[in-house]
């Protein structure tokens, strides 16, 4: 059946029909559609459109539709436009004309928003759920090697060091980042599109405050026109997503990197990786490479709908149908790449003795040893300049820090009094890092229970 025709002396040819057709992706905004439809069937009864026994059997027979949409054979021959279609043909099989009035001053533009807003509040709180199991399985790696030193890094190169919670927590502190961001895009989401008809608001005295709170939703939408026009809390769940994944691929590429035999610091499940058709030793981070690719994926779907939207006159323009595909693919992506970053964590263990050797032999105690002098009264400046000659000499003699002794310090610069050499052992310098923020031992310990505590609380 057609929502729409009257004007038209021919129907339209079958390349445009297939040409047009959204159910093969939209169906899965059915739930949405029915539950937004129920809420309307009752608006009509409060402004006399429907009876009471409509509004009864309407309601009724969309529970039963929507019991039915749930078994793959309910779509089976389905030939509809979109599911708006398909959910009213599927209505009026069984109340039969009095279907005919449940688009009543509605339009499909404000049920598109609606169904797609109601679709993206609850995705929202299902990538949060699963945003919270990666942080989970962070704090817990991080508290099962609480003591581990790792180098820090800058431009790949070994610059300070750092405890391994404090790593972790990095990267907490960014999924905690992206789950207030789909916070934000669900709050922008959830508000009420209802009653704005087609892009001039309805003609019939709608409680749209009602309707919100039938609904779940925050508020109603101010402005019938941007209702019909926009699209930018799609654009915010795109966003939020594409920074996700983001965030999903650094962590990614740091434990392909981290896992190679080059580094050997992280041991990868067996579960999480595969070997090859022909190399019978390998272990491959396919798990990782997947998500670090998917990445790119998920990122074009921002730029597909802000290309789409970026030209657009007021108010809808068919285009924005194309918004569907990159927002369901986004979301399965990401929702795919999140369970298995968790199942990647759950099952990595750390070897500590690798980066605690990387730390050893290199000179990330260097800083340690220019600010030391800057307390004891050198200039900055000049600090920087001993402790650089310092690392050089090192270099060309072929010393590691921990070969040095007092005395050789002190003979190469009598600004390294004798308690200098402590600051070669990594783990002291490590202890002038108190600030907040900080890699000390006491705030990295402080930002684990408050990183537990807050997640906690997301978890609530």
């Amino acid at each position: 059946m057609k929502l729409w025709g009257g004007r038209f002396e021919t129907g339209p040819s079958e390349v445009f029909e297939r040409f047009g057709n959204s159910l093969h992706f939209d169906r899965r905004l059915i739930d949405c559609d029915i539950r937004g439809s129920q809420a309307f069937a009752r608006q009509l009864e409060r402004v006399g459109i429907l009876t009471a026994e409509e509004r009864a059997s309407i309601v009724e027979a969309f529970e039963a539709i929507r019991a039915e949409s749930l078994a793959p054979a309910f779509y089976s021959g389905a030939t509809d436009e979109d599911v708006h279609t398909l959910v009213i043909r599927k209505l009026k099989e069984r109340v039969g004309k009095a279907a005919d009035k449940i688009h009543t001053g509605r339009s499909r533009n404000e049920q598109v928003s609606l169904d797609t807003r109601m679709w993206l509040r609850e995705e929202c709180a299902d990538l949060q759920a699963l945003l919270c199991s990666v942080m989970g399985h962070l704090l817990g790696l991080a508290q099962m090697y609480s003591g581990a030193i790792i180098p820090g890094y800058t431009h790949m190169r070994r610059a300070q060091a750092v405890l391994w919670p404090h790593y972790l927590l990095s990267y907490f502190e960014m999924f905690l980042r992206d789950w207030e961001r789909f916070e934000d895009a669900r709050r922008r989401a959830n508000i009420l599109p209802l009653g704005s008809g087609a892009l001039a608001g309805s003609g019939f005295p709608f409680d749209r405050q009602a309707m919100a709170r039938d609904l779940g939703f925050d508020g109603i939408t101010r402005n019938s026109m941007d209702v019909s026009g926009d699209r930018d809390f799609a654009l915010d769940f795109l966003y939020a997503s594409t920074v996700t994944m983001i965030h999903l691929s650094r962590l990614a590429e740091d434990w392909i990197l981290y896992s190679s035999e080059e580094f050997g610091w992280l041991e990868l499940g067996d579960n999480v990786t595969s070997g090859s058709s022909l190399m019978p030793q390998k272990k491959n981070p396919d798990s990782l490479e997947l998500i670090r690719g998917k990445s790119g994926r998920v990122m074009g779907c921002l730029t597909s709908l802000l290309v789409t939207m970026k030209g657009l006159p007021m108010t809808y323009n068919r285009d924005m149908q194309e918004d569907k595909i990159p927002l369901f693919d986004a979301a399965d992506q990401l929702a795919d790449s999140l369970l298995m970053m968790s199942n990647v964590i759950d099952a990595t263990r750390l070897n500590p003795a690798r980066p605690a050797a990387a730390v050893e032999e290199s000179w990330v105690v260097a800083t340690d040893l220019a600010e030391a002098l800057a307390r004891a009264g050198t200039p900055f400046h000049q600090a920087h300049q001993i402790v650089g000659r310092f690392v050089l000499e090192s270099v060309h003699s072929g010393k590691k820090p921990s070969d040095w002794t007092a005395e050789e310090m002190q003979r190469f610069a009598p600004e390294f009094t004798a308690d200098f050499v402590a600051l070669l052992n990594p783990a002291e310098g490590m202890k002038s890092r108190e600030v907040p923020g900080g890699t000390g031992y006491r705030a990295v310990a402080h930002a684990l229970a408050r990183a537990k505590e807050t997640l906690g609380k997301l978890i609530v």
